[in-house]
């Protein structure tokens, strides 16, 4: 795809740091294909130095609306690139996996209610196309490579904060734990994450997905016996906000520190 004569791939590169340009082509393009032939594409980002003999954690990258698409890069521009930083890789060899959605296609089946005095969100039962070829590609893939099951990680922002929950409360007792920012989830559901280590960002400015979105779903959880953290900046909007949480270094240290193991424990 081109704009106005220059390749869009250039563009979305020029949007990202500096620093960031030459790593974010490590994430390697593929295409997960089911058995009836539907395709989900996606960037991959191996451990660096990767060793079939050991054993690495999975973080799974689920894009907004805006990178929505069929260029199989879109879902790079924000957020993601942190991963593929040498430094970064050196302290945390792991996957991290971004698969893209099609246009006009959605992470989550939770119904966004535009009327500001409600802010519940029912899921439905099946999830959608591109989240179940999703789920369908994670365990293709860790049958494939050394992925350690105790250290399944996701994490979205926007559609994808959304998604993120849409995943979790479909699969409560598959992920170590989960980073949903800007988005928001079933509160009727909210139940099966008391034990989930979970960690919500949203900024209070936010103009397109209501700060009250997040706040509704952390309450449903606390509630329920469950401590969530809850980060709410209060100047930031829609971007800032996962702008933010991405840049700080605290989430990654507390995200690849939690295991599934510990998760069910604390079930018994």
């Amino acid at each position: 795809m081109r704009i106005k004569g220059f390749p869009l791939i250039l563009l979305l590169l020029a949007a990202l740091p500096l620093g960031a340009m030459a790593q974010i082509t490590d994430f390697k393009p593929h295409t997960y294909r089911d058995a009836g032939g539907k395709e989900l594409k996606y960037r991959m980002l191996e451990p660096a130095d990767y060793d079939s003999t050991g054993l690495y954690p999975l973080v799974l990258f689920l894009h907004g609306a805006g990178e929505r698409g069929s260029d199989n890069f879109s879902q790079l521009k924000w957020g993601v690139h942190h991963f593929a930083d040498p430094r970064f890789r050196e302290k945390y060899p792991a996957f991290v996996v971004a698969p893209q959605v099609p246009e006009d296609s959605f992470w989550s089946t939770l119904s966004l209610n535009r009327d500001s005095s409600s802010y519940i969100m029912p899921m439905r039962q099946h999830p959608t196309e591109p989240m179940r070829l999703t789920i369908e590609l994670l365990e293709q893939l860790q049958q494939k490579y050394a992925i350690d099951a105790d250290r399944l990680y996701v994490t979205g922002l926007s559609m994808g904060g959304f998604g993120t929950f849409d995943l979790i409360e479909r699969f409560p007792s598959k992920f170590a734990a989960a980073v949903p920012i800007c988005g928001g989830g079933d509160a009727a559901r909210a139940f099966l994450l008391k034990e989930m280590p979970i960690w919500v960002f949203h900024g209070a400015q936010d103009q397109v997905v209501d700060v009250e979105y997040s706040r509704t779903v952390v309450d449903a959880i606390q509630n329920a016996g469950g401590h969530p953290g809850f980060t709410e900046y209060p100047d930031a909007g829609h971007v800032g906000a996962w702008v933010q949480a991405y840049g700080n270094p605290q989430l990654y240290e507390w995200m690849f520190g939690k295991t599934l193991q510990d998760q069910e424990k604390r079930r018994r």
